[in-house]
């Protein structure tokens, strides 16, 4: 290389040492550089070769993407602005449990939507109807409002289908009501003006999660009012990645919030509380 030149590499996965953090792979791409710097948050959960293995063997550091991530998660998470107020979305309380059990001490709020609200109304003892279920999880759904009640927010109403489709037949019911042959697609719009109070009176907002299927757009209604709310916020507003960021993009809010994170997986392992192997990998990141 000429100075002044970028070379760009073909996709690394196409190697069998990328994802399998080859120390001799690691090796051949030190050999291409005197630094190395690490810009891509999105795969810093991933120990693989160009995240990981090449850290070790060239002096490193990370970007300012990084810098901004870990700023913005990180401020959220260890001196928020309060009241902090996070929301969580997706499908299997499973999949969050980390998430919630690392947040829920630092948090004034934490409000709940998607799929997995089913699993805590299940535990109350509620009729869901044909609503994602995630039987595993209901002794620590219930535990979790016997122990935090006054912190949680759990939906009041909701939006059910029969099919998900953009002619689906729909109705808005308490989620003491939810028919049998229904599934739960949205928080409703009572559900999401109290969500969008407590959003605006919040000094920090971390959004991880969608609170419905918002891909179709008679589901669409109760993430987009949690987009709304915090674009029209002077809290500090954080995304933290994946279908949350999508949301926020196809909705037009994305150049109106704080922060949206670019890592999807890792931005929900940072959340976790658990350290990134392409970061722990570089000193002082």
């Amino acid at each position: 290389m000429a100075p002044g030149e970028i070379v760009l590499l073909e996709n690394l996965r196409f190697h069998d040492g990328e994802e399998a953090n080859s120390p001799a792979f690691a090796a051949q791409l030190a050999k291409l550089g005197d630094i190395y710097i690490n810009d891509a948050f999105g795969t810093a959960h991933r120990a693989h070769a160009s995240t990981e293995g090449v850290a070790h063997l060239l002096p490193s550091a990370i970007g300012f993407l990084i810098e901004k991530e870990l700023k913005f998660l990180g401020d959220a998470t260890t001196n928020p602005r309060r009241p902090f107020v996070a929301l969580l979305g997706g499908s299997k309380v499973h999949d969050k449990i980390a998430v919630i059990d690392h947040l829920l001490p630092k948090v004034d709020r934490l409000l709940l939507g998607g799929g997995m609200v089913f699993t805590f109304l299940k535990a109350r003892g509620f009729e869901i109807g044909k609503s994602l279920l995630d039987a595993s999880s209901l002794e620590y759904a219930a535990r979790l409002m016997a122990e935090n009640g006054n912190k949680l927010g759990i939906p009041t109403d909701i939006v059910c289908a029969d099919v998900l489709e953009n002619d689906a037949h729909v109705e808005t019911v308490s989620v003491r009501a939810i028919p049998t042959g229904l599934f739960g697609v949205d928080i409703g719009p009572q559900t999401a003006g109290r969500y969008a109070d407590e959003i605006k009176t919040a000094g920090t907002v971390l959004w991880n999660g969608p609170m419905g299927v918002f891909e179709i757009d008679p589901f669409a209604a109760g993430t987009r009012a949690i987009a709304k709310a915090m674009a029209e916020s002077r809290a500090v507003t954080i995304v933290g990645g994946g279908d949350s960021a999508a949301a926020v993009d196809k909705f037009g809010y994305a150049d109106r919030m704080t922060h949206v994170s670019t890592g999807g997986g890792a931005s929900l392992e940072f959340l976790e509380g658990k350290a990134l192997p392409g970061l722990a990998a570089i000193p002082d990141a």
